[in-house]
């Protein structure tokens, strides 16, 4: 017998929902078969083990990805500290130049008006009748700034120098003055003790030492050569007087 199907479509419907029906009863079978616990336990560990793995693993790219951030921001940072940092060794370079340079400035002008002084002194306290014949420094000539030798070596049993503390800069620290020396000739011994009064009353000279003193002939004529030892005494403010320099502009 012939049957004719008048409804499109339903041949089709009937057949996915036994086959979805099928599907079904094959997934209750075969639980229906694992009645063994044991095996339930593993495959759920399985599962857990699986999800966990995941999990992990998501965690560590997530953890991967953040370090490499912080990495490239650190690299950067060191990068820019780096260039602070040098920056910061050339400015101080130059300023030890400088400061150099103003300690050079500071110790020229300091000393620049000692001989000045010594022998506008000399020249003021000289009595009719006498005269020098030579005038030298006996002192130790210090060194010019920027010359210092390196410090010594530290000696058992003796403390080192203070870090920064050079050789010479102890010997600048040291209690010492200028001194020199006075040759000349007189006429007139009651002349040369007005000489060392005047010398002596001066703020500039201290220390007068009368050295030798001994009779020779000079173009047949008696004179009285002398020879006098004296120091630099640094005078009081007080006693300085100080000029306004005027310069004519043309």
């Amino acid at each position: 017998m012939i049957e004719i199907n008048l409804l499109p479509g339903s041949g089709k419907k009937a057949r996915g929902k036994s086959s979805g029906f099928a599907l079904g009863g094959a997934f209750a079978g075969i639980i229906a078969q694992v009645k063994d616990p044991y095996l339930m336990g593993a495959a759920a560990l399985v599962i857990l083990s699986a999800v966990a793995t995941v999990g992990l693993w998501g965690l560590q790219q997530s953890t991967s990805s953040r370090l490499d951030r912080e990495l490239q921001t650190a690299v950067q940072d060191s990068i820019r500290f780096g260039l602070m940092i040098k920056e910061r060794r050339k400015v101080l370079a130059q300023r030890d130049e400088v400061l150099g340079q103003l300690s050079m400035i500071k110790t020229i002008d300091d000393n620049r008006f000692t001989w000045p002084h010594i022998m506008d002194e000399v020249s003021r306290a000289l009595p009719p009748y006498t005269w020098l014949t030579s005038m030298a420094q006996t002192s130790a000539v210090p060194a010019p700034p920027g010359s210092e030798p390196p410090a010594p070596a530290a000696v058992p049993g003796r403390p080192a120098a203070p870090a920064g503390v050079t050789a010479q800069a102890a010997v600048d620290t040291a209690p010492q003055g200028l001194t020199f020396r006075l040759i000349g000739q007189t006429v007139d011994i009651q002349a040369l003790t007005r000489f060392m009064k005047d010398l002596e009353a001066s703020p500039f000279i201290k220390d007068i030492q009368l050295i030798k003193s001994v009779t020779i002939i000079v173009e047949q004529r008696e004179v009285t050569e002398f020879q006098l030892d004296a120091a630099w005494e640094v005078p009081d403010p007080s006693v300085i007087r100080t000029v306004p320099v005027s310069l004519a502009v043309r």
